[in-house]
């Protein structure tokens, strides 16, 4: 921070109790500033406005194993902001009037099955895009999370029915994922075309969206894409790129700030596009539709802009800033994250991509943007947020500190862990088979279907351990809790995240496991 601090105080000085809206130097002031801050090595920004791009511009480097320059036709992956896509093509589909809304998902998909047979009847297409089905934050996420996983569509489908719900459906929000991957099925199955297909032909195409590609294996040209890049040990570094292409539909798209801004300015015309907005990608009443209230979100304790009411839209959120419509979304792959945020009436879009999980990064960008044309005097935003994420990272690390400690008395006092109760296969419903065995001495955990979750087991109390990753840019230790059974043997074994920072996709917590005999 010291090396950053003079610029900070002259940036923040200039800006100060000023409302006004940032011009492109006064942009890159505040991107160059917040690289420094969050550690991050590359950031793309866009402002959309009446229907120009009016700033488009890339800060840092792709990679630090390249150090070539972020520009404005670098791709990044769009993560979670692909899942306006998935509903935008289920909308075209519905004013084909080859579906509708309400439709039944069991009338697409007859081997589509939820825990609760009332819930599996009853879901309709719309259910799948508003997170309202009463599964749990990111349930099932490990199918295809982290990437290296064998799962398929048809697994998918198969083992939504063994995710129990944790609220009753249609009552709550929680954010699910595998939901958009049955929407982007239900897209081959009713058009004959893959979903990735159909992103392409019906929407990239005709919107010259000429960089994107529905997913990174597609890409025409990757000469110019960013990596990933997250902390490890305590160091940013790049990371493997992760996505397994299954998920696409919930998270999949590579796109860079001059498409993307095709994208959002069509969004903000409400499905017009071309020379005088003369064609149309989809209609008036799929707009509204897509940007409508279906699922409420708690917005208690969060109106920084005095925000009343907030919901889930049709692969949007949705809420009332300063008395403006917004519609926004983030999007998190590992090491990648990203936003997007739109004022139709003000026929504002602001897109800023990172090439580093930060989110308070993009938040930082996105909102000193934001306050200048919503006439909101300039605060310091930067340091608000990097206040907060030393907070959360301080809280954190007291309590993975403290378990790492008890983990190294009981080292000291007890030596080496008996295993011999614990050692053999252990069976989920859904994730499969994973074995708990001795390596070179150590107690060792090993996912069959997800092989990336695999890493040694620390003793910690009782009959619990702490599952280390080998990879350590996934940042998801876990607490691994064995069941004993009568004569002391190990029966079964839960799980959950030990840091209050781990990525909701890692559900560990859903998992149960049996010992296989």
């Amino acid at each position: 921070m010291k090396k950053i601090f003079p610029f900070f105080l002259i940036f923040i000085c200039y800006l100060q109790g000023s409302a006004q809206v940032l011009s492109s130097a006064q942009i890159d002031s505040l991107t160059e500033l917040t690289l420094k801050t969050f550690d991050v090595p590359g950031i793309a920004v866009a402002v959309i406005k009446d229907g120009k791009l009016i700033h488009a511009k890339g800060y840092g480097v792709r990679s630090l194993r390249r150090k070539e320059k972020v520009t404005e036709h670098t791709l990044f992956g769009i993560a979670s902001n692909s899942k306006a896509f998935t509903s935008a093509a289920l909308a075209m589909l519905v004013d084909e009037k080859k579906i509708t809304w309400n439709d039944k998902v069991i009338d697409y998909i007859p081997e589509f099955r939820m825990y609760d047979p009332y819930v599996t009847n009853a879901f309709t297409i719309k259910d799948l895009l508003t997170h309202r089905s009463g599964l749990g934050l990111g349930a099932g996420d490990l199918m295809f999370f982290p990437d290296g996983s064998d799962f398929t569509m048809k697994d998918i489908l198969f083992n939504l029915r063994y995710l129990k719900q944790v609220s009753e459906f249609r009552t709550k929000y929680d954010y699910d994922n595998n939901l958009y991957i049955v929407a982007g099925e239900i897209i081959r199955r009713v058009s004959g075309m893959s979903w990735e297909e159909f992103i392409q032909k019906r929407i990239l195409t005709p919107l010259d969206m000429n960089e994107t590609a529905p997913g990174f294996s597609l890409l025409k040209d990757s000469s110019n894409v960013i990596d990933a890049h997250a902390p490890v040990n305590g160091v940013v570094q790049p990371i493997a790129r992760e996505w397994s292409n299954v998920a696409n539909a919930a998270g999949g798209i590579y796109s860079n700030l001059t498409d993307m801004a095709k994208w959002l300015t069509m969004q903000m015309e409400h499905g017009r596009y071309g020379p005088a907005l003369s064609k149309r990608l989809f209609s008036m009443d799929a707009s509204e539709e897509m940007w409508s209230p279906q699922t409420i979100i708690d917005v208690r304790g969060t109106s920084v802009y005095n925000t009343h009411f907030a919901s889930y839209g049709l692969g949007w959120f949705l809420s009332d800033v300063k008395g403006y419509k917004q519609a926004s979304h983030t999007g998190g792959l590992a090491g990648i994250v990203t936003q997007v945020t739109l004022f139709p009436e003000l026929k504002l879009g602001i897109v800023v991509f990172t090439n580093q999980q930060s989110g308070a990064a993009f938040t930082a960008i996105t909102n000193s943007i934001k306050d200048g044309y919503l006439g909101i005097p300039q605060s310091n935003r930067v340091k608000q947020y990097h206040d907060r994420v030393v907070a959360n990272e301080a809280a954190a690390k007291k309590i993975t500190d403290a378990i790492a400690k008890e983990i190294a008395d009981r080292q000291k006092i007890a030596g080496t862990a008996d295993m011999k109760p614990f050692l053999g296969t252990y069976h989920d419903n859904w994730l499969g088979d994973i074995t708990i065995s001795v390596k070179n001495g150590k107690p060792w955990f090993d996912s069959k279907r997800s092989p990336r979750l695999t890493g040694e087991m620390l003793p910690y109390k009782g009959n619990t351990f702490v599952v280390k990753w080998n990879d350590r840019s996934m940042d998801a230790d876990a607490f691994a809790m064995f069941e004993l059974d009568a004569d002391g043997n190990a029966s079964g074994l839960k799980m959950k995240a030990i840091s209050p920072l781990t990525d909701f996709s890692y559900d560990f917590h859903d998992l149960n496991f049996t010992k296989k005999k």
